[in-house]
Formats: C-alpha cells, sequence, structure tokens
C-alpha cells in the first residue's frame, strides 16, 4: 500500500493509501472539518485535492451527499442512441466517483474512527482488509461501501428459492435479483439420474451451488478465481449444511472431470469492471462467457447439459447481439436445447427516470440449455 504524507498542525504525518477499487493516492492532501462549505468542498476536489476530514462524522455523510448533489449529472442528452447513452452514463459515474473519493478519512490500526459521532466500524474494516496494523487512508465513499457490505453480510439476502438467507462477504455479488435463482431453481434436470454431478462456475456466494444440492445434486463442484469468493461460498455452504454435498475450490473456471450438468451466471454486460464488486457485472472481452463456452463440450458427461444463465441487457445496450451470442454458441461445438426466460422484478426496470430505462424496460434473462453437437 502506497505511503501518503501531509501536513497538518505544522508537523509531517503520514498513512497508508487503501483502495479496493484500485484508485490512486492522494497527491495533495487537504485538512477539512465541519467550517467547510459544500460549494467550497466540490472547488477543492475538482481541483485535484483530497480533504481530510477531521470534523464530524456525521457531517462528512451530508457534505458527501451536498457534494454530491451539486455534481452536474443532468448535461446527458437522452436524445443519444442507447449505446451512446450507456457510454455517457458510465463516463458520468466515473467522473463522479473520482471526484467523491477525494473526500478521506484516516483509520487507525485496529480499524478505528476517531471522529465525533464515529460508530464502531472495527468489525466491519477486519472484514473488508483483515488486520490493519498501520494507519490507513480511504476514502469515505469506500468506507460506506464497507459498512453496507457488513451489514448485508450479517443480515443475510433472503433468497426464496432456497427459503434461507445468503450471506454476501465484502465485495462478492450479491443474489438480490433472484429471478435467475429461480431459473436454475424450476427449469427440469439434465436427467433422472440418481447420482446427478454438477459444476457451478463462478459461483460466488454460493447460491446456485446450494440452489442445486436442494434440488437433489449428490455431487457439486463450485469454483471460482476471486479467493473472496471462494470464502464467501465455502461459509454459506457451511451455513446451509451443506458441506456434504459441495466442494468450493480455487480455479478459473472448470475444475477436473467431467459433469452432467455445468451451469454458469457469467458478468451480463461486456466491459471493463471499475471496482471489485463491477467483476460480477461486467466481463472485460466476454472473456469468462466464452471461456465457459469454448470449455463446456470438454467437461459434460454424455447426454450431460451446460445451463448459461444470462440477460440479454447488453443486446439492448447494443453492446452485444443475440445473432453474436448464438454464433459463440455454435463455434463452441454446442447446440441449443431449449430456453427458458423471465422478465426481471427489480425497481430499476420500471423507474422512468432512469437514462437507460429503454432498455432495463426491455429486459429479459434467459437460461440456454446447452449440449455438446454430436460428431
Amino acid at each position: 500500500m502506497p505511503l501518503v504524507s501531509w501536513t497538518e498542525n505544522d508537523a509531517v504525518q503520514s498513512a497508508r493509501w487503501r483502495s479496493e477499487n484500485g484508485a490512486p493516492p492522494p497527491v495533495t492532501v487537504e485538512i477539512a472539518d465541519d467550517t467547510l462549505t459544500a460549494n467550497a468542498a466540490l472547488r477543492h476536489l475538482r481541483a485535484g485535492s483530497s480533504l481530510l476530514w477531521r470534523g464530524d462524522f456525521h457531517n462528512a455523510r451530508q457534505l458527501l451527499k451536498a457534494v454530491s448533489r451539486r455534481i452536474d449529472h443532468g448535461s446527458i442528452s437522452r436524445k443519444l442512441g442507447i449505446s451512446a447513452l450507456f457510454r455517457a452514463h458510465r463516463a458520468e459515474r466515473a467522473e463522479r466517483s473520482q471526484v467523491l473519493g477525494g473526500i478521506v478519512v484516516l483509520l487507525e490500526p485496529g480499524g478505528r474512527l476517531a471522529l465525533r459521532r464515529a460508530p464502531d466500524i472495527a468489525d466491519a474494516c477486519r472484514e473488508a482488509y483483515g488486520e490493519l496494523e498501520e494507519p490507513t487512508l480511504v476514502s469515505l465513499t469506500e468506507l460506506q461501501g464497507v459498512l453496507s457490505a457488513y451489514q448485508w453480510h450479517e443480515q443475510g439476502v433472503p433468497v426464496p428459492a432456497l427459503g434461507a438467507r445468503i450471506h454476501p462477504r465484502h465485495s462478492v455479488f450479491s443474489p438480490s435479483r433472484s429471478e435467475y435463482v429461480d431459473l436454475v431453481a424450476r427449469v427440469p434436470l439434465p436427467t433422472a439420474r440418481e447420482q446427478l454431478t454438477a459444476f457451478d462456475i463462478g459461483t460466488g456466494t454460493g447460491v446456485l451451488a446450494a440452489v442445486l444440492a436442494r434440488r437433489g445434486v449428490v455431487n457439486v463442484v463450485a469454483t471460482d478465481v476471486n479467493p473472496r469468493a471462494v470464502e464467501s461460498a465455502q461459509e454459506n455452504i457451511e451455513r446451509l449444511e451443506l458441506t456434504a454435498t459441495v466442494t468450493v475450490i480455487e480455479t478459473d473456471l472448470f475444475p477436473p472431470g467431467r459433469a452432467d450438468l455445468v451451469v454458469c451466471n457469467p458478468p451480463w454486460l461486456p466491459g471493463a469492471p471499475t471496482s471489485a464488486l463491477e467483476l460480477g457485472v461486467y466481463d472485460e472481452g466476454s472473456a469468462m462467457l466464452r471461456g465457459f463456452l469454448t470449455g463446456l463440450a470438454d467437461h459434460l458427461t454424455p447426454g450431460g447439459e451446460g445451463w448459461l444463465v444470462l440477460s440479454d441487457l447488453a443486446e439492448h445496450l447494443e453492446l452485444r447481439s443475440r445473432d453474436e451470442l448464438r454464433r459463440l454458441i455454435r463455434r463452441a461445438g454446442l447446440e441449443v436445447a431449449g430456453e427458458d426466460s423471465t422478465t426481471p422484478r427489480h425497481g430499476r426496470a420500471a423507474d422512468a427516470l432512469d437514462l437507460l430505462h429503454a432498455a432495463r424496460r426491455q429486459e429479459v434473462t434467459t437460461l440456454w440449455r446447452l449440449r455438446a453437437k454430436a460428431a
């Protein structure tokens, strides 16, 4: 972690810089407190300074909201084509994140926040960062995300298909959109064989592996390349008492061997993720999608199926066509045995004020049942 230095009370201070999103460390650090107005804060932030907050914690949160309201977010024309609108929307969000990320706080060793009215954040920081042994600077926006993620982890996300809660760890994509889980829970299994085996590729929280186990699959191997996701999945499988059925391993895509059913719910949008959490949304170059399709036939037992669970939002944003998806399937030596689809139930699909509403209201999530073509 880079070392950041600044002058405070006529003395040079320093701390390590921590950013889960890979944001660069501050170059210029100025001290800020409750006397700073939102307009002045925005001027400093846009000039490239970072503001180290030394006032009241709740006032810092209010300042963050006030600065956010002052950032121009009405300049994108809705007359743009949908793909241009999407690119402009992402660029605006990136700029907003960069500006707001300039408000920073100092975490003392052990994850203590020495600000008035600051909550006890030690457990949340330990969950996200491990043990902090040195003073550490983080952006206030990141810290808020850490606290929110810790609440999700502690409370869990209800999953109706399981009749239980899944507890995501920090930066692991949460199964808050249940429609894709419901598809895996209801589509008929590929064979009535009693000893059915399955792989869950890119398991994340382990939710789909748990659904398959609850459906009677006797051996599920869940994989993920992200160590934190592996920990999250293992923890959830243990909570659900499914360790006799589900094995979680850290690997890129497929484990060794073949299975009767191979399930994958890759990130739905082609594009470069800008944060750890966006790894669950953006798949740069469609690398995971292509890797799954290319390797699927070699990991299926005779008569087995691969279930690709994928939203078509990329099609409506003109990022990837359905014809392109079908070409990828054919080139991988696969054929479509069937499709089962559902519409989203999340609030953004009905939010007419959302810039991308025209695309979101058409979104459909499909479970593609894939089989290896006969030789």
